[in-house]
């Protein structure tokens, strides 16, 4: 029921049906972390009296007890806690709501594993940085994935800070692989929102009919197929905050009215005349150039300018190079540690490479480097040579 203590996290897993336990078992064991299973509401209970849960997946229904009553009850010792619900499909909307109760994430059977992997990621930085933030009352970068140090990062991480303390709408902006969640994230920690909702959703990832109702929720009957009623993602990130990714890739129509929820926060789900008013921060992200977008009239100039009031630009990978060692020993002691490999630091040879080349995928392609270098290292190398790096790097740095 253990797997062994890489992360420092345990994993609680609470599921009455058994395959689902050895799966992500399995899984969050190769992960590196210490994971406990209960096969009921009860026995989760027993297991976190007896050991500090750092993260808690659950699913929603079981037979002695519901999943958010685990969650609540967890939590009560645990207040830091990152819990994840499992759901079947006809219960996403109990899904949503135990956002409110304190979930972090939902997850629908069946699930995807890498999806899985990403979800519990995430969490698990959440996790560590409320605790952290408890500890000192102000999130640690280095808790929450800020490793860079050099002068441009140094000055957006203090206007994160700054940032963090209103509720202006934050606009991130930079090219893709830079960072940008995680800066929207950061802004959340570091706010007094943090023990709220933070919900995420790509705006270029739905089709426009499929987005107004994942944003602002539709009533039963609104449309073919919508069998029952259901929360959008305005409503599930009420007194929290919700993250546009690729706003720059939102309809014109959808545009309007996402102008009219800004202006008044107030809205009315697709199906229904009735108005629901929130209180959500705001935070966006484009790697488009809006400006000549709103030029082009694929952008509309007052939603760029109820958007764009503190503007946040996160530098390329190449502009900094003084974070590219940095950040890759970081990744590689991650997946290292992940994947039990003994292979440490970068060969002055391979650190020359990394350094030379200029990362076009930027801090997501560097991740996938380290993370390649460590899974196709052997037993007992500790050192990151040449050969471990893909012909991408080695071609580009020449």
């Amino acid at each position: 029921m253990a797997g062994t203590r890489k992360t420092g996290q345990t994993l609680l897993v609470v599921d009455d049906e058994p395959n689902i336990r050895k799966v992500l078992e399995a899984i969050f064991t190769r992960e590196g972390y210490r994971v406990l299973l209960a096969e009921c509401g009860t026995t989760a209970l027993r297991l976190a009296a007896e050991n500090q849960i750092h993260v808690l997946i659950t699913d929603l229904i079981m037979p002695d007890m519901n999943g958010v009553e685990v969650l609540q009850n967890v939590k009560k010792n645990y207040p830091s806690c990152a819990a994840i619900i499992i759901t079947a499909y006809g219960t996403i909307r109990s899904a949503v709501e135990a956002t409110h109760a304190g979930a972090f994430d939902y997850l629908q059977k069946p699930f995807d594993v890498e999806d899985v992997k990403a979800i519990v990621r995430k969490a698990t930085n959440f996790q560590s940085a409320g605790e952290g933030r408890r500890k000192t009352h102000l999130a640690d970068n280095a808790s929450i994935g800020l490793q860079c140090s050099s002068p441009g990062m140094t000055n957006l991480y203090r206007m994160v800070d700054r940032a963090a303390q209103t509720r202006a709408t934050v606009l991130i902006r930079g090219e893709s692989g830079t960072g940008k969640e995680l800066i929207a994230r950061a802004i959340h920690i570091k706010s007094n929102r943090c023990n709220k909702p933070f919900i995420a959703i790509s705006c270029a990832a739905l089709p426009e009919n499929l987005l107004e109702s994942e944003l602002f929720g539709h009533e039963k009957n609104a449309f073919t197929g919508a069998l029952n009623s259901r929360e959008g993602r305005f409503e599930t990130a009420n007194t929290g905050s919700l993250f546009l990714d690729e706003i720059g890739e939102i309809p014109l129509s959808m545009q309007i009215k996402l102008l009219r929820v800004m202006q008044e926060w107030t809205f009315e789900r697709v199906g229904s005349n009735k108005p629901i008013t929130v209180d959500v921060r705001l935070i966006a992200a484009t790697n488009s150039n809006l400006e000549q977008a709103v030029v082009d009239k694929k952008f509309r100039e007052d939603l760029y300018h109820r958007m764009n009031v503190v503007t946040l630009f996160v530098p390329p990978l190449r502009e900094r190079k003084e974070d590219i060692l940095p950040l890759a020993e970081y990744f590689l002691k991650r997946y290292a540690e992940r994947d039990q490999r003994t292979i440490e630091h970068i060969h002055p040879e391979a650190s020359a490479l990394l350094e030379k080349y200029s990362w076009p995928g930027n801090v997501r392609e560097l991740e996938n480097c380290m993370e390649r270098a460590a899974v196709l290292s052997e037993e007992g190398v500790k050192l990151l040579t040449a050969d471990l790096l893909p012909n991408s790097v080695l071609k580009g740095s020449e």
